[in-house]
Protein backbone atom coordinates (compact mmCIF):
# COMPACT_ATOMS: atom_id res chain seq x y z
CA UNK A 1 0.00 0.00 0.00
CA UNK A 2 1.25 3.45 -0.86
CA UNK A 3 2.72 5.84 1.67
CA UNK A 4 1.51 8.13 3.01
CA UNK A 5 -1.75 6.35 3.76
CA UNK A 6 -4.75 8.61 3.30
CA UNK A 7 -6.92 8.41 6.42
CA UNK A 8 -10.46 9.63 7.02
CA UNK A 9 -12.43 9.61 10.25
CA UNK A 10 -16.04 8.62 10.86
CA UNK A 11 -17.00 10.23 14.17
CA UNK A 12 -14.96 11.28 17.17
CA UNK A 13 -17.70 10.25 19.62
CA UNK A 14 -15.27 7.81 21.21
CA UNK A 15 -12.58 9.99 22.74
CA UNK A 16 -9.80 7.53 21.96
CA UNK A 17 -10.17 8.30 18.27
CA UNK A 18 -9.35 11.93 18.92
CA UNK A 19 -6.10 10.72 20.52
CA UNK A 20 -5.35 8.66 17.39
CA UNK A 21 -5.77 11.74 15.21
CA UNK A 22 -3.52 13.83 17.46
CA UNK A 23 -0.78 11.20 17.30
CA UNK A 24 -1.07 10.52 13.59
CA UNK A 25 -0.81 14.15 12.51
CA UNK A 26 2.94 13.88 13.26
CA UNK A 27 3.41 10.76 11.12
CA UNK A 28 5.23 11.11 7.81
CA UNK A 29 3.61 7.98 6.40
CA UNK A 30 0.00 8.98 7.08
CA UNK A 31 -2.03 11.89 5.77
CA UNK A 32 -5.17 12.86 7.63
CA UNK A 33 -7.60 13.84 4.89
CA UNK A 34 -11.08 14.50 6.22
CA UNK A 35 -13.62 13.65 8.90
CA UNK A 36 -17.33 13.52 9.62
CA UNK A 37 -19.04 13.69 12.99
CA UNK A 38 -22.70 13.99 13.95
CA UNK A 39 -21.50 16.71 16.32
CA UNK A 40 -20.38 19.39 13.86
CA UNK A 41 -18.61 21.44 16.51
CA UNK A 42 -16.60 18.42 17.65
CA UNK A 43 -15.64 17.64 14.05
CA UNK A 44 -14.57 21.21 13.44
CA UNK A 45 -12.46 21.33 16.59
CA UNK A 46 -10.55 18.13 15.79
CA UNK A 47 -10.20 18.92 12.09
CA UNK A 48 -8.79 22.38 12.73
CA UNK A 49 -6.28 20.92 15.16
CA UNK A 50 -5.23 18.18 12.73
CA UNK A 51 -5.52 20.11 9.46
CA UNK A 52 -8.34 17.99 8.04
CA UNK A 53 -11.36 18.88 5.93
CA UNK A 54 -14.77 18.68 7.61
CA UNK A 55 -17.30 16.57 5.70
CA UNK A 56 -21.06 17.08 5.83
CA UNK A 57 -21.88 13.36 5.54
CA UNK A 58 -20.36 9.94 6.03
CA UNK A 59 -20.69 9.34 2.29
CA UNK A 60 -18.54 12.38 1.59
CA UNK A 61 -15.70 10.78 3.55
CA UNK A 62 -16.18 7.44 1.83
CA UNK A 63 -16.35 8.98 -1.65
CA UNK A 64 -13.04 10.83 -1.29
CA UNK A 65 -10.47 9.12 -3.55
CA UNK A 66 -7.64 10.33 -1.32
CA UNK A 67 -8.99 8.30 1.61
CA UNK A 68 -7.48 4.81 1.65
CA UNK A 69 -8.68 3.85 5.12
CA UNK A 70 -11.08 5.11 7.76
CA UNK A 71 -10.98 5.09 11.53
CA UNK A 72 -14.45 4.60 12.99
CA UNK A 73 -15.14 6.03 16.43
CA UNK A 74 -18.92 6.40 16.39
CA UNK A 75 -21.22 5.25 19.16
CA UNK A 76 -21.19 1.45 19.30
CA UNK A 77 -24.74 1.09 18.00
CA UNK A 78 -23.62 2.65 14.68
CA UNK A 79 -20.55 0.47 14.15
CA UNK A 80 -22.29 -1.99 11.84
CA UNK A 81 -23.81 0.74 9.67
CA UNK A 82 -20.58 2.70 9.34
CA UNK A 83 -18.22 -0.26 8.97
CA UNK A 84 -20.33 -1.99 6.33
CA UNK A 85 -20.62 1.25 4.35
CA UNK A 86 -16.86 1.79 4.57
CA UNK A 87 -16.12 -1.75 3.42
CA UNK A 88 -18.49 -1.46 0.46
CA UNK A 89 -16.75 1.80 -0.47
CA UNK A 90 -13.45 -0.10 -0.58
CA UNK A 91 -11.93 1.61 2.46
CA UNK A 92 -9.77 -0.28 4.93
CA UNK A 93 -10.96 0.07 8.53
CA UNK A 94 -9.68 0.58 12.05
CA UNK A 95 -12.78 0.10 14.21
CA UNK A 96 -13.10 1.19 17.81
CA UNK A 97 -14.12 -1.47 20.33
CA UNK A 98 -16.44 -3.13 21.10
CA UNK A 99 -16.94 -4.37 17.56
CA UNK A 100 -20.74 -4.27 17.80
CA UNK A 101 -23.59 -4.94 20.21
CA UNK A 102 -24.67 -8.28 18.68
CA UNK A 103 -22.90 -11.22 17.08
CA UNK A 104 -25.10 -10.81 14.00
CA UNK A 105 -23.75 -7.27 13.61
CA UNK A 106 -20.17 -8.56 14.01
CA UNK A 107 -20.84 -11.17 11.33
CA UNK A 108 -22.31 -8.53 9.03
CA UNK A 109 -19.19 -6.36 9.38
CA UNK A 110 -16.84 -9.29 8.80
CA UNK A 111 -18.82 -10.48 5.78
CA UNK A 112 -18.75 -7.00 4.22
CA UNK A 113 -15.00 -6.72 4.78
CA UNK A 114 -14.33 -10.15 3.28
CA UNK A 115 -16.56 -9.52 0.27
CA UNK A 116 -14.89 -6.16 -0.42
CA UNK A 117 -11.38 -7.50 0.13
CA UNK A 118 -10.50 -4.77 2.60
CA UNK A 119 -8.48 -5.07 5.81
CA UNK A 120 -10.46 -4.73 9.04
CA UNK A 121 -8.66 -4.06 12.33
CA UNK A 122 -9.98 -3.57 15.85
CA UNK A 123 -8.54 -0.90 18.14
CA UNK A 124 -7.56 -3.23 20.99
CA UNK A 125 -5.14 -1.16 23.03
CA UNK A 126 -4.05 -4.03 25.31
CA UNK A 127 -2.01 -5.52 22.45
CA UNK A 128 -0.12 -2.22 22.03
CA UNK A 129 1.06 -2.03 25.64
CA UNK A 130 4.72 -3.09 26.21
CA UNK A 131 3.79 -4.55 29.61
CA UNK A 132 1.09 -6.75 28.12
CA UNK A 133 3.40 -7.79 25.29
CA UNK A 134 5.97 -8.83 27.90
CA UNK A 135 3.34 -10.80 29.82
CA UNK A 136 2.44 -12.69 26.66
CA UNK A 137 6.12 -13.45 26.01
CA UNK A 138 6.57 -14.83 29.52
CA UNK A 139 3.45 -17.00 29.33
CA UNK A 140 4.32 -18.26 25.85
CA UNK A 141 7.86 -19.14 26.98
CA UNK A 142 6.44 -21.79 29.33
CA UNK A 143 8.55 -20.60 32.26
CA UNK A 144 5.42 -20.39 34.46
CA UNK A 145 4.44 -23.91 33.46
CA UNK A 146 0.86 -24.94 33.03
CA UNK A 147 -1.39 -22.03 33.97
CA UNK A 148 -4.12 -22.79 36.46
CA UNK A 149 -5.54 -19.35 37.19
CA UNK A 150 -5.25 -15.86 35.73
CA UNK A 151 -6.97 -12.71 36.93
CA UNK A 152 -7.11 -9.48 34.95
CA UNK A 153 -8.58 -6.28 36.38
CA UNK A 154 -9.48 -3.44 34.02
CA UNK A 155 -11.24 -0.55 35.70
CA UNK A 156 -12.22 3.08 35.26
CA UNK A 157 -14.03 5.48 37.55
CA UNK A 158 -16.34 7.28 35.13
CA UNK A 159 -19.59 6.35 36.89
CA UNK A 160 -18.39 8.37 39.87
CA UNK A 161 -17.42 11.41 37.76
CA UNK A 162 -20.18 14.02 37.25
CA UNK A 163 -18.40 15.62 34.28
CA UNK A 164 -18.48 12.27 32.46
CA UNK A 165 -22.05 11.46 33.44
CA UNK A 166 -23.31 14.84 32.22
CA UNK A 167 -20.76 15.53 29.47
CA UNK A 168 -20.35 14.72 25.77
CA UNK A 169 -19.12 11.18 26.52
CA UNK A 170 -22.31 10.29 28.40
CA UNK A 171 -23.50 8.20 25.44
CA UNK A 172 -21.31 5.42 26.90
CA UNK A 173 -23.94 5.16 29.66
CA UNK A 174 -26.82 4.55 27.23
CA UNK A 175 -28.33 1.08 26.92
CA UNK A 176 -29.41 1.85 23.35
CA UNK A 177 -26.04 3.17 22.19
CA UNK A 178 -23.66 1.02 24.22
CA UNK A 179 -25.62 -1.73 26.06
CA UNK A 180 -23.74 -1.24 29.34
CA UNK A 181 -20.43 -0.28 30.87
CA UNK A 182 -19.37 -3.92 31.02
CA UNK A 183 -20.03 -4.24 27.29
CA UNK A 184 -18.09 -1.06 26.64
CA UNK A 185 -15.01 -1.65 28.75
CA UNK A 186 -14.78 -5.38 29.45
CA UNK A 187 -14.07 -5.80 25.73
CA UNK A 188 -10.46 -4.81 26.54
CA UNK A 189 -9.65 -7.54 29.11
CA UNK A 190 -11.76 -10.02 27.11
CA UNK A 191 -9.45 -9.46 24.16
CA UNK A 192 -6.44 -9.68 26.51
CA UNK A 193 -7.52 -13.16 27.62
CA UNK A 194 -8.19 -14.29 24.06
CA UNK A 195 -4.87 -12.89 22.81
CA UNK A 196 -2.76 -14.55 25.51
CA UNK A 197 -4.65 -17.73 26.38
CA UNK A 198 -6.90 -18.43 23.41
CA UNK A 199 -10.68 -18.47 23.25
CA UNK A 200 -12.48 -19.72 26.38
CA UNK A 201 -15.09 -22.45 26.27
CA UNK A 202 -17.52 -21.27 28.98
CA UNK A 203 -18.29 -18.50 31.45
CA UNK A 204 -20.15 -17.77 34.67
CA UNK A 205 -20.65 -14.15 35.67
CA UNK A 206 -22.24 -11.39 37.71
CA UNK A 207 -22.88 -8.03 35.99
CA UNK A 208 -25.01 -5.41 37.72
CA UNK A 209 -25.36 -1.95 39.19
CA UNK A 210 -23.73 -2.02 42.61
CA UNK A 211 -22.79 1.56 43.48
CA UNK A 212 -24.56 3.74 40.89
CA UNK A 213 -27.60 3.91 38.62
CA UNK A 214 -26.33 6.21 35.86
CA UNK A 215 -25.71 3.29 33.48
CA UNK A 216 -27.29 -0.13 32.89
CA UNK A 217 -24.44 -1.67 34.93
CA UNK A 218 -21.34 -0.46 36.74
CA UNK A 219 -19.51 -3.61 37.91
CA UNK A 220 -18.94 -7.07 36.54
CA UNK A 221 -16.93 -10.21 37.21
CA UNK A 222 -16.71 -13.10 34.76
CA UNK A 223 -14.98 -16.45 35.27
CA UNK A 224 -13.97 -18.11 32.02
CA UNK A 225 -12.78 -21.70 31.54
CA UNK A 226 -10.20 -22.48 28.89
CA UNK A 227 -9.36 -25.79 27.27
CA UNK A 228 -5.88 -27.27 27.60
CA UNK A 229 -2.57 -25.79 28.68
CA UNK A 230 -2.08 -22.28 27.31
CA UNK A 231 1.71 -22.42 27.61
CA UNK A 232 1.92 -25.69 25.66
CA UNK A 233 0.36 -25.37 22.23
CA UNK A 234 -2.03 -28.12 21.08
CA UNK A 235 -2.14 -29.69 24.53
CA UNK A 236 -4.82 -32.43 24.48
CA UNK A 237 -5.70 -32.16 28.18
CA UNK A 238 -9.11 -30.79 29.09
CA UNK A 239 -8.42 -29.42 32.57
CA UNK A 240 -8.15 -25.86 31.28
CA UNK A 241 -7.29 -22.80 33.33
CA UNK A 242 -9.71 -20.39 34.95
CA UNK A 243 -9.61 -16.76 33.87
CA UNK A 244 -11.16 -14.13 36.14
CA UNK A 245 -12.11 -10.90 34.37
CA UNK A 246 -12.80 -8.00 36.76
CA UNK A 247 -14.29 -4.86 35.24
CA UNK A 248 -15.60 -1.87 37.13
CA UNK A 249 -16.61 1.68 36.27
CA UNK A 250 -16.50 2.78 39.90
CA UNK A 251 -12.80 2.39 40.72
CA UNK A 252 -10.85 5.62 41.17
CA UNK A 253 -7.58 4.26 42.63
CA UNK A 254 -6.07 0.79 42.32
CA UNK A 255 -2.77 -1.03 42.05
CA UNK A 256 -2.56 -4.73 41.12
CA UNK A 257 -3.73 -5.44 37.60
CA UNK A 258 -2.76 -8.98 36.65
CA UNK A 259 -2.10 -12.24 38.51
CA UNK A 260 -1.09 -15.42 36.68
CA UNK A 261 -0.46 -18.65 38.59
CA UNK A 262 1.16 -21.70 37.00
CA UNK A 263 2.61 -24.95 38.31
CA UNK A 264 6.18 -23.65 37.83
CA UNK A 265 5.80 -19.99 38.73
CA UNK A 266 3.59 -16.94 39.11
CA UNK A 267 3.47 -13.45 37.63
CA UNK A 268 2.22 -10.18 39.10
CA UNK A 269 1.62 -6.97 37.16
CA UNK A 270 0.90 -3.63 38.81
CA UNK A 271 -0.09 -0.25 37.39
CA UNK A 272 -1.69 -1.33 34.14
CA UNK A 273 -4.90 0.72 33.84
CA UNK A 274 -6.10 4.25 34.53
CA UNK A 275 -6.80 4.04 38.28
CA UNK A 276 -3.48 2.30 38.94
CA UNK A 277 -1.30 4.35 36.58
CA UNK A 278 -2.40 7.45 38.46
CA UNK A 279 -2.06 5.93 41.93
CA UNK A 280 0.77 6.84 44.33
CA UNK A 281 3.55 4.28 44.19
CA UNK A 282 7.04 3.51 45.43
CA UNK A 283 9.68 4.89 43.03
CA UNK A 284 11.25 1.42 42.68
CA UNK A 285 7.99 -0.43 42.07
CA UNK A 286 8.26 -2.85 39.11
CA UNK A 287 5.67 -3.06 36.37
CA UNK A 288 5.95 -6.85 36.21
CA UNK A 289 7.61 -9.37 38.49
CA UNK A 290 7.49 -13.13 38.34
CA UNK A 291 8.65 -15.89 40.64
CA UNK A 292 9.92 -19.28 39.49
CA UNK A 293 9.27 -21.87 42.17
CA UNK A 294 12.51 -23.00 43.80
CA UNK A 295 14.38 -19.77 43.11
CA UNK A 296 15.27 -17.37 45.91
CA UNK A 297 13.83 -14.10 44.64
CA UNK A 298 11.48 -12.45 42.19
CA UNK A 299 12.59 -11.79 38.63
CA UNK A 300 11.75 -8.28 37.41
CA UNK A 301 10.73 -7.89 33.79
CA UNK A 302 12.55 -5.33 31.69
CA UNK A 303 9.54 -3.12 31.04
CA UNK A 304 8.60 0.28 32.43
CA UNK A 305 5.40 1.33 34.15
CA UNK A 306 3.47 3.40 31.59
CA UNK A 307 3.39 7.14 32.28
CA UNK A 308 -0.41 7.17 32.12
CA UNK A 309 -3.36 5.14 30.88
CA UNK A 310 -3.31 7.11 27.64
CA UNK A 311 0.08 5.72 26.60
CA UNK A 312 -1.34 2.51 25.20
CA UNK A 313 -4.28 4.38 23.64
CA UNK A 314 -1.86 6.63 21.78
CA UNK A 315 0.10 3.52 20.74
CA UNK A 316 -2.79 2.00 18.76
CA UNK A 317 -2.31 3.74 15.37
CA UNK A 318 1.37 2.91 14.82
CA UNK A 319 1.22 -0.91 14.55
CA UNK A 320 -2.00 -0.66 12.53
CA UNK A 321 -0.39 1.72 10.07
CA UNK A 322 2.77 -0.39 9.85
CA UNK A 323 0.71 -3.49 9.05
CA UNK A 324 -1.24 -1.61 6.41
CA UNK A 325 1.81 -0.17 4.67
CA UNK A 326 3.91 -3.33 4.85
CA UNK A 327 1.13 -5.82 4.16
CA UNK A 328 1.88 -7.69 7.38
CA UNK A 329 -0.59 -9.21 9.86
CA UNK A 330 -2.83 -6.73 11.66
CA UNK A 331 -2.46 -6.43 15.46
CA UNK A 332 -6.07 -7.61 15.68
CA UNK A 333 -8.79 -8.29 13.14
CA UNK A 334 -12.50 -8.85 12.76
CA UNK A 335 -12.25 -12.39 14.13
CA UNK A 336 -10.66 -11.03 17.30
CA UNK A 337 -13.37 -8.39 17.54
CA UNK A 338 -16.10 -11.01 17.29
CA UNK A 339 -14.50 -13.24 19.92
CA UNK A 340 -14.26 -10.36 22.42
CA UNK A 341 -17.89 -9.44 21.76
CA UNK A 342 -18.98 -13.07 22.19
CA UNK A 343 -17.08 -13.33 25.49
CA UNK A 344 -18.77 -10.22 26.88
CA UNK A 345 -22.25 -11.09 25.59
CA UNK A 346 -21.92 -14.60 27.06
CA UNK A 347 -21.02 -13.05 30.42
CA UNK A 348 -24.18 -10.95 30.29
CA UNK A 349 -26.22 -14.05 29.50
CA UNK A 350 -24.59 -15.98 32.34
CA UNK A 351 -25.35 -13.15 34.76
CA UNK A 352 -28.96 -12.84 33.63
CA UNK A 353 -29.68 -16.57 33.75
CA UNK A 354 -27.49 -17.54 36.70
CA UNK A 355 -26.09 -20.42 34.65
CA UNK A 356 -22.85 -21.36 32.92
CA UNK A 357 -22.87 -20.32 29.25
CA UNK A 358 -20.92 -22.19 26.60
CA UNK A 359 -19.13 -20.26 23.89
CA UNK A 360 -19.28 -21.47 20.31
Amino acid sequence: MKSPLGVGFISFAHGHVQAYADVMRAYDDARLVCAWDADADRARTVCERCNMRVCATVNEVLADPEVDAVIIGSETCYHEEHAVAAARAGKHILLQKPMALTLDACDSINAAAEEAGIRLALAFQMRCDPANQRIKQIVDSGVLGKIGLARRRHCIGVCLVPDFINGPSSWHLSAEKNMGMFMDDAAHPADWFHWIFGKPVSVIAEVDNVLTTCAPDDNGVAVYRFRGCPSVRDCPCKDGMMGILVNSSTVMVAENTTEIYGDKGCLIQNYGDGPSCGAPRHPDAPAIKYFIYGEKDWRVADVAIPPDHGARIRAVPRPWLDAMLNDTPLPSDGHDGRVAAEMVLAAYEASETGRRVLLS
